[in-house]
C-alpha cells in the first residue's frame, strides 16, 4: 500500500525512540583477520533484534538503536567486516556475502540468541535476505527497507541512471575519472581505491561516498553528507561497495528473488520511499511481486535514507507491530 499522508513538517526526532547508550560491547574475532563490533542495548531479556546497517561498509551509528522499543527489545547493533569499529577497517580480503552471512550466525550464536527479528535497510536489505534464505529457522521476521537485490541492472544504474534525477552530483563523480577510462566506472574506481596509496584511494572514496550521500534523500542532508565525508566512513563505504559490486555480490544474478520459496512463511514488512534514486522503487516491487504475502509501504514524499521522516515513521511502526505480535 502506498503511505499517502505527507511527513515532511515531521523530523527524525519526532518518530524514533529516545537516545539510549548500550548495556554491552564487545568484539568477536571471525578468523585470522577480521574481528567484529558489536552492542547490545535495551531490555536484556527482551525479543532479540539485530540491525544490519547498509553500504557495504556503511557501518552501525547510535541511532540504529532507536528503531525499537526498548523496554521490548533486546537490541543487537554490529558493524560487518572491515566497516565501522570492526577492523580492519575497509579490509576487501575474504570480504564476501557468504562470510558476512556466516558472521551473523556467527554472532546469533555468541550471543545464545535462539531466533531474532532481522531489520535492514539498503545494502542490509540485501544481507537480511541472503542470511534469510541460509537460516530460516533462525527469523521471528524481518523489517526491510530500501531494496537492494544487487542486480547488474541495479549497480549499473547506481553507476550510470542516477545521473537523470541528480546530474551535479553524477557529473563530480563522473569528472573524477579521466575521460579515456569512463566507460567503465566501476573499473576505473575500483582500480584506485585498492590503490594502497592513500594519497591514490582516499581522493576516490571521497568521490564516491559525496556522490552517494547526495542521492540519499528526497530534499538535501548536510549532516548525511558531512558523515559520509569523514575518512573513515568514505573510504570503508566506497572501498569495500566497489569491491561487492565488481565481484557480483559474490551470488548468482537473480539469486534473492530465486531463493524466496524457503522463506515466504515469514512475516516480512517492506519500507520502500518512492523517489528512492540509490536504491530504486523498482527492485521493492519485483520482490513484492515474487513474495506478494510480505506487507508493502511505499512512502510517498521518502527517497532512500532511513533518515527521512516518513521512512523513519514506517520503519518504527514495523517494529512496533512486531512487539504486538510477538508479546502474545
Amino acid at each position: 500500500m502506498q503511505d499517502i499522508s505527507t511527513t515532511r513538517t515531521l523530523s527524525r526526532e519526532d518518530v524514533l525512540y529516545p537516545p539510549i547508550a548500550p548495556n554491552h560491547t564487545g568484539t568477536l574475532a571471525l578468523d585470522e583477520l577480521h574481528t567484529m563490533y558489536w552492542e547490545e542495548s535495551g531490555n536484556p531479556g527482551g525479543i532479540p533484534a539485530v540491525f544490519l546497517h547498509g553500504g557495504p561498509g556503511g557501518g552501525s551509528a547510535p541511532d540504529h538503536r532507536r528503531f525499537f522499543d526498548p523496554a521490548f527489545y533486546r537490541i543487537i547493533v554490529y558493524d560487518q567486516r572491515g566497516a565501522g569499529r570492526s577492523t580492519p577497517l575497509g579490509e576487501l580480503k575474504d570480504n564476501t556475502t557468504p562470510n558476512l552471512v556466516a558472521d551473523l550466525e556467527r554472532l546469533r550464536t555468541h550471543l545464545s540468541i535462539e531466533r531474532w527479528l532481522i531489520f535492514g535497510g539498503s545494502w542490509g536489505s540485501t544481507l537480511a535476505l541472503a542470511y534469510a534464505q541460509a537460516h530460516p529457522d533462525r527469523l521471528l521476521g524481518l523489517v526491510l527497507r530500501g531494496i537492494f537485490l544487487c542486480r547488474a541492472l541495479e549497480i549499473d544504474w547506481f553507476l550510470y541512471g542516477m545521473r537523470f534525477l541528480f546530474p551535479e552530483p553524477w557529473r563530480a563523480f563522473l569528472s573524477f575519472i579521466p575521460p579515456a577510462e569512463r566507460g567503465d566506472l566501476l573499473r576505473a574506481y575500483h582500480c584506485r581505491l585498492t590503490d594502497p596509496d592513500p594519497a591514490v584511494h582516499m581522493p576516490a572514496a571521497h568521490a564516491w561516498s559525496r556522490y552517494e550521500s547526495a542521492c540519499s534523500t528526497l530534499l538535501p542532508d548536510p549532516e548525511l553528507i558531512a558523515h559520509f565525508d569523514e575518512d573513515s566512513v568514505a573510504l570503508a563505504i566506497a572501498r569495500i561497495e566497489s569491491h561487492y559490486f565488481v565481484n557480483h555480490i559474490f551470488m548468482p544474478e537473480n539469486a534473492l528473488l530465486d531463493g524466496l520459496s524457503g522463506i515466504r512463511h515469514l512475516p516480512c514488512v517492506v519500507v520502500q520511499g518512492r523517489y528512492d534514486a540509490v536504491c530504486p522503487i523498482l527492485s521493492a516491487d519485483d520482490l513484492y511481486r515474487a513474495w506478494p504475502e510480505i506487507e508493502y509501504i511505499v512512502v510517498a514524499d521518502a527517497g532512500h535514507s532511513a533518515r527521512e521522516p516518513g521512512i523513519a515513521r514506517k520503519l518504527v511502526a514495523a517494529t512496533d507491530r512486531f512487539r504486538a505480535r510477538l508479546e502474545r
